[in-house]
């Protein structure tokens, strides 16, 4: 079997958890190739039709796998490949035209995959041609290190309390100014921006770091928490996604609410197990799950092996 991924690539490179995935479906047998979107909003989306015709032309799939509505528009553009097209969340949560193309895609396509169970219902999707399949971790690349170890190799304090930040400052709905804020008032904490790291670093992080501070408007699945989980890392986090069903019972996770105060608690709650624990079960949590990247890819495969 031959899958043609199509994804954004209008930073110059797919992100991540794209190739990750992809890798892990590659693995099992498949052989996979990709096409990368370049260009902005849904007509600059459109414009890339020609090439994925011709892409599509030269490496003949068996399928086409989208990521995000856009992208899953765009590929089916053409009806002589069946597309399976996966929903992350910003194109599903949307109130813009953006839903509504993505939505269009959802018909349009074959078969679906949502990373959320509530993201059928909140797109008013009524078709069953769907699966809910979160985004797996690499357990092989995040997994729990050495603090000490970790914040040598990084040229950090190793006395200092570092609290990892889920994502850019520059992103809104992450709501950096309100996490600045709660640091600053919880302590003489330092804040760490998580933006432009290798993979390879990204792992070197959560283990240098106290705890992830998650403080989202909205997310669907945050990968960062599952990833954060993997390496054993303490987490408070903004009731987002399907975070709370993530964490569930784990020791040194912590949900907090909008207030002030509350995620103050939260965070020196986090910080006093960090100091006296080191590390969560988190791991094995993702384990239970079934959150693992390759059992994750083998879901996706028998999803494919339907068409």
């Amino acid at each position: 079997m031959k899958v043609l991924i199509v994804a954004n690539k209008n930073s110059g490179s797919f992100s991540p958890f794209v190739i990750e995935q992809g890798s892990s479906i590659a693995y099992e047998g498949v052989e996979v190739e990709y096409f990368g979107v370049i260009g902005k909003g849904w007509t600059g989306y459109l414009s890339c039709r020609k090439k994925l015709i011709k892409k599509i032309e030269e490496c003949k799939p068996d399928l086409i796998h989208a990521h995000y509505g856009l992208c899953g528009l765009l590929a089916n553009l053409q009806r002589k490949v069946p597309v399976v097209t996966t929903f992350h969340g910003c194109d599903v949560q949307s109130t813009t035209m953006l839903r509504c193309l993505s939505r269009l895609a959802m018909y349009l396509s074959k078969y679906n995959i949502f990373v959320l169970k509530s993201m059928p219902d909140r797109a008013g999707y009524k078709k069953k041609n769907y699966s809910v399949v979160p985004c797996g971790v690499d357990l092989s690349v995040l997994k729990p290190m050495d603090m000490e170890e970790a914040r040598k190799l990084l040229n950090w304090n190793t006395k200092d309390i570092y609290v990892l930040f889920a994502g850019s400052f520059d992103e809104p709905v992450k709501n950096p100014l309100w996490a600045k804020k709660c640091i600053a008032l919880a302590g003489n904490y330092k804040l760490v921006e998580l933006k432009g790291y290798k993979r390879s670093e990204v792992n070197l992080l959560m283990n240098a770091c106290n705890l992830l501070l998650v403080t989202s408007i909205r997310e669907s699945g945050p990968l960062v928490v599952k990833e954060a989980m993997a390496c054993n890392r303490p987490i408070v986090s903004t009731d987002v996604g399907d975070v709370r069903y993530v964490l569930g019972e784990t020791k040194g996770c912590y949900i907090t609410s909008r207030d002030e105060t509350d995620c103050v608690e939260q965070i020196r709650k986090a910080i006093q197990f960090s100091m006296k624990y080191s590390q969560t079960d988190g791991r094995d949590r993702i384990i239970d799950l079934g959150l693992d990247i390759h059992e994750i890819a083998k879901k996706i495969i028998c999803l494919y092996k339907q068409f």
